[in-house]
Parts: structure tokens; sequence; C-alpha cells
């Protein structure tokens, strides 16, 4: 059974999980589409009445744990234990149902990752080895891949991290990145050695590829790990040096666990302990049931594109090495751009979850992604005016507005109760008939089809009750039966809307629950009308969105910037180490600066006096720049475009008041501009006839 048949009737065994938020920052929009996407579907699950939980838990391990606790003066545990605490209240802000919400720095977790790394030890899938690995020398510690920035050995782009390239999706290890540099300190790693223990993912590779093709993941994803079968499956570093945050690995003192390696092992840490809970045990919950090698339940993950590497590839490998299960499906998802363009600080787009609900009600961010989302990777965007017409135009206009143009009526003229019967059967069974293919829709993971149909259903709801014109009916003697009966109707069609929105807008429903006066509705109930049935006095749903409250969100996002000490287009070094590594859940980030910010710049033309090459650099030029007068030691990497002869006595334009930086080869005083895709095919900038050393660049 697949998650593409939604007409079984035979109850499905279902567990679910969305990629684990990093504990070391707060939640923000980005991340939200991911949450929303699988809370959507898990309770549309639970609504059909499926056997469906939901686990998640804090990421809580890793070098910037460690990094971001040290900085704040406190323990990795205390820090770890206040962000778990604005994570659940965030999460739990935007109605997102976790059965259980758990961290990665737990027992169950410790028992679960060693358990998993002795039984792929014992049936030799763990090799040991000696490798060169980067090294810091300031900070006196090996760095993480994810703690490195450089060009990608594939394409060439700058600054990415030192395990996969965001630009062009290759996987490498940090000794093939070209010009590293240390996200900590900004020196230049040094190469040193240390014995490590590595996952033998090639051991998998044919059950890798018939697993990958089995029809558990979407055909983008599939075509892009063909990609990393050709290349080769490599063996997976799953070990770290001290000082380091996790678990230490039993038969090796001072070596770690990777962060990677206990990280998707959090999925079933959360499930074990909510099996072991008093609701678990009164469920029956057997962890064994759902994680076993022979288990007949479905077991499904959300994730970024982002991680697809680790959660396709590693992951079930490794459960497989352990003679657990292997994912039903791994379902990936694109990234958020906000008005078209990345998340940005400086625009106030960059916006935390807290700061939407101080002024917005989350069920509208939650309708509005799941208009936008499908079963693809593909990107989604926030257009903010969007947003706001897309709300108050369907929810406030279409479907709350059937329950306030009926209810009143129903109020006073009939007692607050609805007719025996309705006066359109019909048309009632026609929306009936038509939550079979908003089902497929959810099933599928088709939120905008579903949203879509749902709001043509809404448009006729509508489109009745302007035909037969109650407020009209109202004013005629005699008519209080005829009235009651096409509020009646009204009020059961939008019964079916809320029904079929309520995986959507779970808190919307409960409002629209009590004043109906019912039980929490299941799909099932949708088919049986509501008749002779005493209902409250209708209090509004949903309001507008006012633009004020749109604008008030972007102004808080920049006023939370300028809070945290950061200027309102760029990061404070704490803060870009934190987004280095937030990877289970992150959305790229792209900042601006004003006028007055890049005035400050001070663009000079140096003549190159001198021109050598860096022993033991491969890509470095040290060059000595005359500013007229003045001369700046200056190391570049340019050596692949330029020998050392042909730069010597050419003009170039330089960033005269860059602070001096200590290198390993010496301090760079300055910075020369190029232009160009790196490599060969690089170019500094050369100034028009006349200028003359020591002139400034305007």
């Amino acid at each position: 059974m697949t998650a593409s048949d939604p007409s079984q009737t035979t109850r499905r065994d279902i567990l679910i999980t969305s990629a684990l938020p990093y504990a070391n920052g707060p939640i923000h929009i980005g991340h939200l589409v991911e949450y929303i996407q699988t809370d959507i579907w898990a309770r549309f699950q639970k609504l059909r009445g499926q056997n469906c939980w939901y686990v998640c838990a804090d990421d809580a391990h890793g070098t910037p744990i460690m990094l971001k606790a040290r900085a704040e003066g406190i323990t990795p545990e205390a820090l770890i234990a206040r962000v778990a605490q604005e994570h659940k209240a965030d999460f739990a802000a935007f109605r997102i149902g976790f059965d259980n919400y758990h961290s990665t720095h737990s027992e169950e977790n410790r028992y679960c990752a060693t358990l998993i790394y002795e039984r792929n030890r014992d049936k030799g899938h763990v090799e040991s080895r000696t490798i060169e690995q980067a090294f810091d020398p300031v900070e006196q510690m090996f760095l993480p891949d994810r703690f490195i920035k450089g060009e990608c050995p594939k394409c060439g782009a700058a600054d990415q991290y030192g395990d996969n390239c965001e630009a062009c999706g290759a996987s490498y290890s940090p000794a093939e990145l070209k010009n590293p540099r240390s996200v900590v300190s900004g020196a230049v790693p040094e190469q040193r050695e240390s014995e490590h223990l590595f996952f033998r993912l090639a051991d998998f590779e044919p059950m890798l590829r018939e697993w990958t093709r089995g029809g558990g993941l979407q055909a983008q994803v599939a075509n892009k790990l063909d990609e990393w079968f050709d290349a080769g499956l490599k063996g997976w570093d799953i070990s770290r040096d001290a000082p380091y945050f996790g678990f230490e690995i039993p038969d090796h003192p001072g070596k770690f666990f990777y962060v990677w390696l206990d990280a998707p092992i959090g999925y079933m840490a959360s499930f074990k302990q909510l099996c072991e809970s008093e609701r678990g045990r009164a469920a029956g919950l057997d962890f064994d049931a759902f994680w076993g090698k022979d288990s007949a339940a479905e077991l499904y993950h959300f994730i970024g594109k982002d991680i697809i590497y680790f959660h396709a590839l590693f992951w079930p490998a490794m459960l497989h090495g352990a003679d657990f299960r292997t994912p039903t499906a791994v379902f990936a998802h694109g990234f958020l751009t906000v008005d078209g363009q990345k998340m940005s600080k400086s625009r106030g787009t960059f916006i935390k979850a807290r700061t939407y609900l101080d002024h917005l009600n989350p069920e509208y961010l939650r309708y509005y992604f799941a208009a936008k989302l499908g079963p693809g990777v593909d990107d989604i965007d926030l257009s903010l005016d969007d947003f706001q017409a897309r709300v108050n135009a369907d929810l406030v206009g279409k479907v709350v507005n059937i329950a306030s143009r009926t209810a009143g009526f129903l109020t006073k003229r009939a007692g607050g109760r609805l007719a025996a019967e309705l006066p359109e059967p019909a048309l009632f069974e026609d929306f009936v008939a038509a939550g079979q293919s908003i089902a497929e829709a959810y099933e599928r993971r088709e939120f905008s089809r579903a949203v879509r149909e749902i709001m043509a259903l809404a448009d006729r709801a509508n489109q009745y009750i302007d035909e037969q014109a109650p407020w009209v009916v109202a004013k005629q003697d005699g008519q209080d039966a005829k009235l009651q009966g096409i509020c009646t109707e009204g009020l059961n069609l939008f019964r079916l809307l809320i029904g079929w929105l309520k995986p959507i807008l779970p808190g919307t429903a409960e409002a629209a629950e009590r004043f109906l006066q019912i039980e929490p509705l299941t799909w099932a109930d949708l088919a049986t009308p509501l008749l002779d049935h005493a209902i409250a006095k209708f209090e509004p749903l949903m309001v507008r969105v006012e633009p004020a409250q749109v604008a008030a969100v972007l102004e808080a996002s920049k006023e939370d910037l300028a809070a945290a000490g950061q200027p309102a287009g760029g990061q404070g070094a704490d803060a870009g180490a934190a987004a280095a590594t937030d990877h289970l859940a992150k959305d790229p980030i792209a900042d601006t600066i004003d006028f007055e910010t890049f005035a400050k710049v001070d663009l000079r033309i140096a003549r190159i006096a001198r021109a050598a090459p860096v022993e033991g650099a491969d890509k470095l030029l040290q060059l000595t720049l005359d500013l007229g007068g003045e001369t700046r030691n200056v190391f570049a990497g340019i050596s692949k475009a330029y020998a050392p002869a042909d730069l010597e006595g050419r003009l170039t334009v330089m960033v005269a008041n860059l602070a001096p930086r200590k290198m390993r080869f010496g301090v760079s005083e300055g910075m020369v501009l190029a232009a160009g895709p790196g490599g060969k095919d690089l170019f500094i900038l050369s100034p028009d006839a006349g200028a003359e050393p020591g002139m400034k660049v305007k």
C-alpha cells in the first residue's frame, strides 16, 4: 500500500516525520513550509480515520551548538533546552500537531544510534581510516564540513559549504573545496591527520538502486540520485573529533557520532519515547511494528530538497544494514521566496515565526502555503500582496461569509435551530460527491488542487445563497419555514467546506464546530447532513488581513535584526556560523546594504609593484600594491588566471579600508577587485587611462 491509494478501506498504520530543526536558532517562515505541509497531510490522514502518528524532534548536537553556547557563556544543554521551548511554542501556535516532539540529545536517541552503529559495524559496514582533515589553527579544532567555505570543486561557485554545493547540488569532501576558509575564525584551514570511522555506503549500492527506483521518491529526486550513483558511492565519515557536543562512540573514546548520523535516528527516538509514554501504551503502540524489518506500516519523511542525499542514500542504507525497515517514501519540497526574491533581513522578509504571530493569524499562512503547495520539489513564493488578497477573498469573502450570511436568520427567526430536512438535497449530494476528488488531492499532496476545488464549491454555495436571497425572504410574511430551509442548506454546505479545509485550518474548524455545536468532524461525518439541530449564536470566525498588519510584520523583522546587534544587511560572525549549519530545514538568505553602508567602502587605484606565487597555496598570489606613496601587502586568489609577470606594473582597483586579515601565509591588507566565474576565467578590474595610484574611485 502506498500514499497514492486514498480509496482503500483498511485502516492504515502510518508514521510521519518532518526534518529536525536545528537547535541553535528560531523557527522562521521558510522552515514553516515543511511543517505546515507535513501537518496538513498528517491531519488529513487522521481525519480519514487512519492510525496515524506525527513525530519530530530538535536536532541538538554538533559544533555550532557547542560554539554558540560557549559564546553565550552557558552549557550546550542549557542552550538546547531554551531553544526547544521556543520551537515548541512556535509550532503549537501554528497548529503543528505533533504527537510527540523530542530531542536528539536523549537517552532514546543514544540507544538507537549506538544500536544502529554496532549492527553495521559487526556486519563489516564500518571501517577505520586515517585521514587528513581541515584544522583551524586559530581555534585549535577540527572543522565540521559546514564550517568551511570556498569554491565548489565541481562548478566553481563561490562561498559554498564544505560538504555540498547549493548552486549545483554536488556533494564532496572539504578537502576538495577550492580556496577554503574557516567560518569560525576566517583562517585558512590546515590539513592534519586524524583517525575516523567510515560507513561503507557502496556496500548498499544494489539495494539503494532498487529502493530509489521503487516509487518512494519523486521522479526529479530519483533522477538526481542517478548522478550520484554514476559518480560512485563513497564512504561516509560518521565520526568527529573532540571538542564536540554529541554522543561519544562506545568503542572509540574521544570520538563522537557525527550529527548527521544521529539526527535522522531522532525520528526513531521520538517515536520510541511516544511508544513508552502513557499515551503510547494506551494506544498499544509497538516500536517494532513501525520500525522492524518486516513492518507493514507506512513510514514517510517530509524534507527540504537540500538534504536529499542524506535521506535517500545514507539513511535507508544505515537502516537496512542494521536490520530495520526503510522508508515507504521520502517527500522533498523546495525553498520559500518572498515577493519573488530570497528571504532578506534588510527588506524585512526574513520573518521569524514569532514575529509573524505577533501580528497575523497563523491560519492565514497555513492556507496560503496550502494554496501554493504541490507534490513536487519546486520553490514556492509568498507574494505579500497576493497573500492579503487571497486570504481576504477566499477565507473571509467566500467560506466564512456563507455562515455569516445565514446564521443570523436562524437565530432570529428559527430559535437557532436547523430545519429537519434540506430544501435542495441534490445540491448537498453533489457537494458530498466532490469530496472524493478532494481526498485524492490531499492524499497525493496536491494541496493547491484541493484548495482550488474547495473554493470552486464555495463559489457555488454563495451562488445558491445569492439566488435564494434569504434577506428578501425574511421580509415576506409566512415564509419562516422557507427561510429556515435556505439557511439550513447554506450552513450544511458551509459545514462540508470547513470539514474539507480542516487539515489546513484546524483552529478555524474548531471554532466552526463550537458554533455548530457538534463533535469534532471526521471525513466520514460529512456525508450526513446536520438537521434539526441547535446552533450557537454566530461570532466572526476570521477577519480580513489589513495592509498595516503586513507592513508591521516587515518592520518588526527589521527591528528583530537591529535588536540582535546586526546591521540590516549582513550577519554577525556567530549568526553566520549558525546559518552555515542550519542543515535540516534551511532556506537561502540574500541580504542587501543601503547606500550609506556602500559609501563607506574606500575604492582606490593601485599599481601592482610586485607579484609572486605563494608557496603551499594553490591559487594565491602575493601582491605588493602601490597606493601612491603607501604600499600594501595583499593575497589574491588569481594565480589560475594570471602569471606574476603579467601583473607587475598594471593598475587595478582595491578595497583600501578593509581590515587587515591574518592568514596562514601572512597578513593581507586589502582586497583587489576581480570578476568572473573563477579559475582561469577571472579578470582583475583595470581603470581607465589617466588613472594614478592612490586616486579614489567614485
